[in-house]
Order: C-alpha cells, then sequence, then structure tokens
C-alpha cells in the first residue's frame, strides 16, 4: 500500500497477492472487484496485482485501506462466462454495520444494519452483496434509522471468503440487486416524467 499522490487527499495505491485467483487472462486495465468494489488493474505480475485506489472511493468503502487484510476477489464477467449467480456490477451503494454474526446449527447468522435509503432494494428471498459475496436475505425489520436484514451463511462461503472474519460492529460493503436498482428507477420515472437523472 502507497500513497497514489502526494496531496493529503490522494488516495492509494494497493498490491494485492491474488492468492488463488489466476491471473493469466488479466490485463492491466481489466477490472477486479475487491470485497465488491470495481477497481482497475494498473500493474501485474504473475501472483499479484496493483489497482489505484481514489480518496472517494476510500471514503465510500469499507475494508480497502488496512494492510494485510484479506480482500474477496472477482473478475469482470465475460459474455462467455457461465450465470451462477445474480448480476453483481461492482457499485458500493452503501455501508452497513454487522450487528450479530453467530453459528446456527450447521450454519452461520449474519444480521446487518443497512442504510434506511437501501431498505426500499431489500426484499425477502432477494439478492444482497456483502463484501462482494452474493447472499439471500432471509428476514428484513425496517427501523426509523435503518433497514437490518439476516442472511444463513453455509460453511461453504465461510471457507472461501472473509465472511469469516466479521463480528458485530465491522463495516461491510453493500450492493444492491441490480434488476431492483433499473426497477425503482422506471416506476420512479413514470410517476414523475419531468424529474431529472
Amino acid at each position: 500500500m502507497s500513497p497514489a499522490g502526494d496531496q493529503p487527499a490522494s488516495g492509494l495505491r494497493l498490491t494485492i497477492d491474488a492468492g488463488g485467483l489466476p491471473l493469466a487472462d488479466v490485463m492491466p486495465g481489466d477490472s477486479i472487484a475487491l470485497n465488491g468494489a470495481c477497481m482497475t488493474v494498473v500493474h501485474k505480475t504473475t501472483t499479484t496485482f496493483a489497482v489505484d485506489v481514489s480518496r472517494e472511493s476510500l471514503n465510500c468503502t469499507a475494508g480497502l485501506d488496512a494492510p494485510g487484510a484479506e480482500v474477496n476477489l472477482e473478475k469482470a464477467l465475460t459474455l462467455a462466462d457461465r450465470l451462477g449467480g445474480h448480476l453483481v456490477s461492482g457499485h458500493v451503494d452503501g455501508l452497513g454495520t454487522v450487528t450479530k454474526f453467530a453459528p446456527v446449527g450447521e450454519s452461520w447468522e449474519l444480521v446487518i444494519d443497512a442504510p434506511a435509503a437501501l431498505a426500499k432494494y431489500l426484499a425477502y428471498k432477494g439478492s444482497i452483496v456483502v463484501n462482494g459475496v452474493s447472499l439471500t436475505v432471509n428476514r428484513i425489520a425496517d427501523t426509523a434509522t435503518a433497514c437490518s436484514f439476516s442472511i444463513n451463511v453455509i460453511p461453504h462461503t465461510i471457507a472461501v471468503t472473509t465472511l469469516k472474519h466479521l463480528k458485530a460492529g465491522v463495516r461491510v460493503n453493500l450492493e444492491i440487486d441490480l434488476i431492483a436498482r433499473y426497477v425503482e428507477r422506471m416506476l420512479s420515472a413514470t410517476a414523475d416524467p419531468q424529474r431529472s437523472a
């Protein structure tokens, strides 16, 4: 991790050890999501890659500026790839706060408070991305200041992602369902045709 510029408001250049993520097909300019935040590769070796993260991105995300921390990695989907989950764009829509992470039977229950502005995008059995991991919402409870939602995390997901490190009070990156985003825009534009984008 090093400053990406010489100003106090500069971002950071992060060098990531890719672990088991193969980099043979990755070129500078390609996108790789770090904990759900899409970044552009600016340099790579056979086992590492570097990205420049703007101060704005650092201000709007969690967990990218901790040296030595594990991050979830995902390469961009190509049109030739199999689509096995829901569509994820790598755009962080807000930060949530973990309120509970505890074993329940063979799985784990993850409860997160999301900003109230994201409540309309969360649905029972709908999709949400937490730190780059696509998950299914099991329960929702709206309050005046937040939308609390619960997720069941299976052992495989715990084993292969950084979700295993979560605990109450930790902030996480949230991305809402892409289709929900477009539906909301279409409905709001229909209700008020003069509304600007």
